[in-house]
């Protein structure tokens, strides 16, 4: 059975002072710990990290992660190589199985210019949450029309073209497909028509495919746990693809 999820409070004063004695912090209570120095560090990253192998906390009877400071040490050491230095993760495990034996790693060139972090913002793009949320919005198909302000010839030509669809069963149309009838509106007043969308469409589904085909091996596992992470990889996947597609998108444009 998989465990509940696990709890995200701040650690209180007794654990973080007695952390060396032996005391150990959740997943949440490290991410508290990390964030202000990697504001983009989540819970799924981590996690990755740790079926990587570069990481490996301790599991109480339900499941629960517990990390100790040396735990929370080395995340803070693979996300700083990472970040300043842009290290792979193949290089940075290289680098902690050295410490590991007792060995210094290699020297890192200290002299080399750090980008400034602001060049490499997501610019307001989906984060890896925004793929796993989701709610209860239902419209009806006369709700569609006046929510998101468009024609029904319009909506006849999106779904024409595989755009968008009710959900099946419900005959009802949710977040996802209100979003893309609005884009399609706005993008009607630069002269888009629903048949020239059909490339979104087309490149959305390869996207779709490679995720699927990546997270494939994670969702065959044996294990409770491997829903969950095939989830967690796919939410991740998708929130890079689409930062890979904008930067690449933008880069075109700024070069015509």
């Amino acid at each position: 059975m998989t465990p509940a999820p696990e709890p995200s409070s701040r650690p209180g004063p007794e654990q973080v002072d007695g952390l060396e004695g032996g005391a150990r912090l959740t997943i949440g209570q490290v991410l508290d710990e990390l964030r202000g120095d990697f504001p983009s560090v989540t819970i799924p990253k981590i996690r990755f990290l740790e079926d990587k192998g570069l990481i490996k906390p301790e599991r109480t009877p339900a499941g629960y992660r517990k990390f100790a400071r040396a735990d929370v040490d080395r995340l803070r050491y693979v996300l700083r190589m990472q970040r300043d230095h842009y290290l792979p993760l193949k290089v940075i495990g290289e680098h902690l199985d050295a410490i590991d034996r007792g060995l210094e790693p290699p020297p890192i060139d200290g002299v080399v210019p750090v980008v400034p972090t602001v060049a490499l913002a997501a610019d307001g793009l989906p984060s890896p949450e925004s793929f796993r949320r989701r709610d209860p919005l239902r419209l009806s198909r006369r709700e569609l029309l006046k929510v998101a302000g468009i024609e029904e010839s319009l909506l006849d030509q999106l779904e024409q073209f595989g755009l968008l669809s009710a959900r099946p069963g419900t005959g009802h149309y949710d977040t996802d497909a209100l979003v893309i009838a609005r884009t399609a509106r706005e993008l009607a007043d630069f002269g888009f028509e629903p048949r020239h969308l059909r490339a979104f469409r087309a490149a959305a589904d390869r996207e779709v495919g490679l995720v699927e085909q990546v997270v494939a091996p994670l969702a065959r596992g044996r294990d409770a746990a491997a829903a969950a992470r095939a989830e967690e990889a796919v939410s991740e996947i998708a929130a890079l693809s689409v930062r890979l597609h904008a930067t690449l998108v933008k880069a075109g444009l700024r070069r015509g």
